[in-house]
């Protein structure tokens, strides 16, 4: 078990109590390790920058990255703070309501990525951002349709009239797309190819949207649409994407772990295969690969790529950056290691059995164990986006601390709360 913090060592347990869970939430606390910056509109930059680390962009807004902090914090009781995010992320869509409306009429290419709604903006301006981006993300939309649509129907959210005409437009955006069988830039934001992991946001959200709306909209289109999705995974998953481009062709990506929680979009026994996958092709030991051949922050990725180039778009052209790629070496993500512990933590609270208990622990401890200590690139108590090779030796690299990875942190420690209050149960 790898600590990067020598602080926290004696704080991860084997098993842990609800005292201990609850001594440990406080001192992550008390250290900022789950601070979230936010604007004054409730929505939140992707990571916490510097002037030496602004060259990454992710000072910006991104539509996945706000729908998972939203969910987290709806996920720990704080739903005030979700309700907040996905509003503003309304507003936003609403300023993008154009770029829906032109694909659904065919006004427009939608093979040309800008005329797709943007998923990356300006926060405080609600703004597009004048640069070219690989805005066909589907799984981002079909995010914020999940969760909208979610805490719409438990009542925390009032949908009005311009919502609800805001919100039809997603199914019909998704219809006029073809959305299964559709190439996006998917969750990487990378070359674009038909990825089970964007369907499955997108049937997620769909779903979601069906059970709101109910019997005020003809749900003929909705019912459509959700097959044709969920026969795409049937015939995609457990794969990535089962194209015949070896460019695009991939067996195992981490995010379909989303698929599992918390889109809930697939059986338990698909979410098996997944887990299995996962944990016997992309674990590492300091975090877990999106997929094998990742060159996103490859070894000594700052050495060999100019800052400007380090977050570029390469939704067009990935053969500068692949060429850094080494076997075996990729970044290892912690994003993964949280959600992993929640998934197995929910998995034992509906089982009891033990080892699904034993798997939420390692996983939690492994996710504690990212947590930045001494060092002299990043500073410590933060939870990092990946750790990666640098002159031979794993460091975290520039997007610490990233927020995404605090949310997921938060939701497997609560998860561990529960688990540990039902471990003493009869």
């Amino acid at each position: 078990m790898l600590i990067h913090n020598e602080q926290l060592r004696g704080l991860v347990k084997d098993r842990y109590t609800l005292d201990e869970i609850h001594w440990l939430w406080d001192i992550l606390q008390s250290h900022g390790v789950l601070d979230f910056p936010c604007l004054d509109n409730g929505l939140f930059p992707a990571a916490v920058v510097t002037a030496e680390t602004e060259y990454t962009g992710y000072a910006n807004v991104w539509v996945r990255d706000n729908v998972h902090i939203a969910h987290a914090r709806h996920f720990i009781g704080q739903t005030d703070v979700a309700v907040r995010t996905v509003r503003s992320l309304m507003v936003f869509f609403h300023a993008q309501r154009s770029r829906f409306e032109s694909i659904i009429r065919g006004d427009v290419d939608p093979d040309d990525v800008m005329n797709r709604p943007h998923i990356r903006f300006d926060g405080r301006s609600l703004g597009d951002i004048d640069q070219k981006w690989p805005h066909a993300q589907n799984d981002a939309l079909g995010y914020f349709l999940w969760l909208y649509c979610r805490l719409a129907r438990a009542g925390h959210i009032q949908v009005g009239e311009a919502e609800q005409e805001m919100l039809w437009l997603f199914p019909q955006y998704f219809e006029a797309i073809q959305f299964w069988h559709d190439q996006d830039s998917g969750h990487w934001e990378e070359r674009r190819k038909i990825s089970a992991s964007s369907i499955g946001a997108v049937v997620a959200g769909l779903r979601e949207l069906r059970l709101l709306v109910e019997a005020s909209r003809p749900r003929d289109v909705l019912n459509l649409l959700i097959t044709s999705g969920e026969s795409a995974l049937q015939h995609i998953l457990p794969w990535e994407c089962r194209q015949p481009d070896p460019a695009k062709k991939r067996q195992f990506d981490a995010a379909l772990l989303f698929l599992i929680f918390p889109l809930e979009a697939v059986d338990a026994a698909m979410a098996g295969r997944i887990l299995g996958d996962v944990s016997g092709h992309l674990q590492g030991d300091y975090g877990i690969r999106r997929y094998l051949g990742d060159s996103f922050w490859a070894p000594d990725y700052k050495q060999k790529l100019a800052p400007e180039l380090r977050t570029a778009d390469v939704g067009d052209d990935m053969a500068v950056r692949d060429a850094l790629a080494r076997k075996d070496c990729e970044a290892q993500w912690c994003v993964f290691d949280p959600i992993l512990s929640t998934i197995y933590g929910r998995q034992f609270q509906s089982s009891r059995d033990p080892k699904l208990l034993e798997l939420q622990t390692v996983y939690l401890n492994r996710a504690l164990g990212q947590i930045t200590g001494d060092s002299a690139t990043v500073p410590p108590w933060k939870c990092p986006e990946l750790y990666y090779l640098e002159n031979g030796q794993y460091v975290a690299n520039d997007a610490t601390p990233l927020l995404w990875t605090q949310a997921n942190l938060m939701m497997a420690i609560k998860t561990m709360c529960e688990s540990a209050t039902a471990g003493n149960q009869p």
